[in-house]
């Protein structure tokens, strides 16, 4: 058997290291964000009761969070492409942290409106500031991959986050309703790693005191190769990229598969008591169940559109099959476990498109534009999670069937799918990497 080359040797090592320095600390940083955005779900159940909110007003204080989000993504993500990833997502960390902790201290609908409305803009950008960062240091072969462990960190949120505020919903310290102690002890952890980000994180890999000369050589010449490729099939400015066909395609289908996924996660803990007849608490620690098996496929999702090479179809596969599972949830006369079967299925596809689907900007503009790319796609396509939740609490205060939200949010996954599948890419050059 061939001995490898010493300079796959260097490859394989930095690419390990890389993995091992960036990877666990921004899954870690991505489970407190999609945790603190998320969580109001686990408490609708105890709040709604406590404060008198409607399922309408609930639904839209749950997705207002997004109209905030959406006014800083692009700004965002070009100031990590442009300035420090690791500054930027400090303040971005602290703030939110904040805003999480004052969600806690709200009595009215308009505070719980401005609340979450202000918790979004702290955390815009985000997320796609970590999308812009995986490109500095993750050759496009590795990108899929990286990202998939990066966003195995939101169902793993939502698998910690459901049991945890299960307990904390019971506490009742200093005569404070335990939903209350939600939002606060569960936005401290942002405030603490805000801080240990400006420490931790480094900027580029020409800043790595931690990759050896060798190292640092060989991913910033990937990276430049890479760089050149997309400068000479694509010299779009950022503006012109903005409107460029695949741009528009990938935000509208990130929008309608965030009102699919969203009005699902917020509104997982009522559908399961309401099926189960569980207590609000076993209800909301059950509502972990679909997620924990979407870290199976997530994980697997990833490594396929890695191994092949294939995007497209990885992330528009994924998006019919979440909307086919939502739909036969609701049909007729099955028993309760089987309900829950396909709610659990649905868990399971809600996040196995994200990571092809993501990857795919990074494959067609340069560094800026990308950038741009990626946090106007995002910023659309969140504004779907203020319609999902919105939507489904209108259709329950007026007491439409259960059924006329979940088929909306299927119909939605399945137009995200034919959106997304009409995508085109440039043409690769190479056979894809095999790691």
């Amino acid at each position: 058997m061939l001995s490898p080359s010493p300079a796959d040797a260097v490859a394989a090592r930095t690419r390990r290291k890389i993995s091992w320095r960036i990877l666990p600390f921004i899954f870690l940083l991505y489970i407190i964000a999609y945790l603190d955005r998320a969580n109001v779900a686990f408490v609708k159940l105890s709040m709604t009761t406590d404060l008198g909110f409607s399922d309408a007003v609930f639904g839209l204080g749950a997705g207002i969070f997004f109209l905030g989000y959406f006014l800083l993504e692009i700004p965002g993500a070009l100031i990590i492409e442009r300035w420090s990833a690791r500054r930027w997502l400090a303040r971005i960390l602290v703030t939110w942290g904040i805003c999480t902790v004052l969600v806690g201290f709200v009595r009215t609908a308009n505070q719980f409106y401005a609340a979450r409305f202000l918790l979004g803009a702290a955390e815009a950008g985000f997320f796609p500031g970590i999308i812009v960062y995986l490109s500095h240091w993750f050759c496009k072969q590795d990108r899929a991959r990286a990202t998939a462990r990066f966003v195995m960190a939101a169902p793993i949120s939502l698998v910690i986050g459901a049991p945890l505020s299960a307990l904390i919903l019971k506490a009742t310290w200093w005569e404070i309703p335990g939903w209350r102690w939600v939002f606060i002890l569960e936005g401290i952890p942002a405030i603490i790693f805000g801080f240990v980000t400006l420490f931790y994180l480094t900027d580029r890999p020409s800043q790595a005191a931690w990759l050896s000369p060798e190292e640092r050589d060989w991913i910033n010449a990937e990276l430049e190769l890479e760089k050149r490729e997309k400068r000479r099939s694509n010299q779009r400015s950022i503006w012109a990229s903005l409107r460029q066909r695949n741009v528009i395609l990938l935000a509208a289908a990130g929008f309608l598969a965030n009102i699919g996924g969203y009005g699902f996660i917020v509104w997982l803990p009522t559908r399961l008591k309401l099926v189960s007849g569980l207590s609000i608490s076993l209800a909301t620690a059950a509502a972990a169940l679909p997620f924990a098996l979407a870290l199976v496929s997530l994980w697997l999702v990833g490594r396929s559109s890695d191994r092949t090479g294939e995007r497209r179809l990885h992330a528009g596969i994924p998006l019919m099959v979440a909307g086919t599972f939502q739909a036969l949830s609701v049909l007729p006369d099955q028993p309760a476990l089987l309900t829950i079967g396909w709610m659990v299925l649905t868990g399971a596809a809600i996040f196995a498109w994200t990571p092809a689907y993501w990857v795919l900007p990074t494959l067609m503009m340069g560094e800026s534009a990308a950038a741009a790319s990626i946090g106007l796609i995002n910023s659309i396509g969140n504004l779907g999670g203020f319609v999902g939740p919105s939507v489904v609490g209108y259709f329950s205060s007026r007491h439409l069937p259960e059924w006329t939200g979940v088929i909306f949010l299927a119909v939605c996954y399945w137009l995200s799918a034919a959106l997304t599948l009409m995508v085109r890419l440039p043409l690769q050059k190479g056979p894809p990497h095999q790691g």
